[in-house]
């Protein structure tokens, strides 16, 4: 995962926030700073369809400079760099990603948890839909030489935090996970889920933890899948095929860590 919380704007939709000057920012107070912020947000809006176009290796602010009349040095006034404007434009998906995951598992009654659960999902697989190009920004082929810095990471938790709260609460129930995924995890299996386990705030079962890893992997494949044309001739072309399809991995998926039917 590439690593990469901000207020929804009113009037707006989940996961359509205002996100052109690169994230949650401060409303810019003076004359000037409204200047920055609207050049700022032309730079992004700019730089989106270019990853439309050209792809996110491909980016150049020598290219937007000229799509907006400005001199390339002036560019640089406003982005520092290449990475720069692919960091922003990285944070930007990866919030308004999990806005739109949250605006929706906010929205379930707390107490059901395949309710959250699918509605989580359902939601990543919609804005996924819906933004293309972002989602293969940030869960696509990397970019070549470029390292994406640690303030992603927050941004691009966002999704994985809804979910492992949905493990926690299933385990401060005494929810288990059932046959045969309760199997326990091998001594070097432990071992490779230090780094999460570490990241998780409460103790988790090792069986839970690692099947909820595998969920989030397979979530993730599926609608990487769905959205590179992988199912073409294999998922059917009618209406309502890929979301039949995608609803019965959703269901499969909240039965292998015990909060949904078999």
């Amino acid at each position: 995962m590439r690593t990469s919380n901000g207020a929804e704007s009113p009037g707006l939709l989940p996961g359509s926030r205002d996100r052109g000057n690169g994230g949650a920012r401060s409303v810019p107070r003076t004359a000037r700073e409204r200047a920055r912020a609207e050049i700022t947000s032309e730079i992004l809006a700019a730089g989106r369809r270019h990853l439309a176009t050209d792809g996110a290796a491909a980016l150049s602010l020598r290219a937007i400079a000229r799509e907006l009349g400005m001199a390339s040095s002036a560019v640089y006034r406003y982005v520092a760099s290449r990475d720069d404007l692919l960091t922003r434009l990285i944070i930007d998906a990866y919030d308004s990603l999990g806005e739109a995951a949250e605006y929706a598992e906010t929205a379930v009654d707390r107490s059901d948890l395949l309710g959250r659960w699918s509605a989580t999902c359902a939601a990543v697989r919609g804005w996924a839909l819906a933004n293309p190009n972002e989602y293969a920004l940030i869960y696509g082929s990397p970019v070549p030489g470029y390292v994406a810095p640690a303030d992603t990471i927050g941004p691009a938790s966002r999704v994985a935090v809804l979910l492992i709260q949905i493990l926690v609460d299933a385990a401060a129930r005494g929810i288990e996970v059932p046959e045969p995924g309760s199997a326990e995890i091998s001594r070097a299996g432990r071992t490779a889920l230090a780094p999460v386990r570490a990241a998780v705030p409460v103790e988790l079962p090792d069986v839970l933890l690692q099947t909820g890893l595998m969920l989030w992997a397979g979530l993730l494949g599926t609608v990487s899948l769905e959205l590179f044309g992988q199912f073409h001739n294999v998922i059917g072309e009618e209406p309502g095929d890929r979301d039949a399809f995608f609803s019965e991995c959703v269901r499969r998926w909240a039965a292998q860590i015990g909060i949904g039917c078999g």
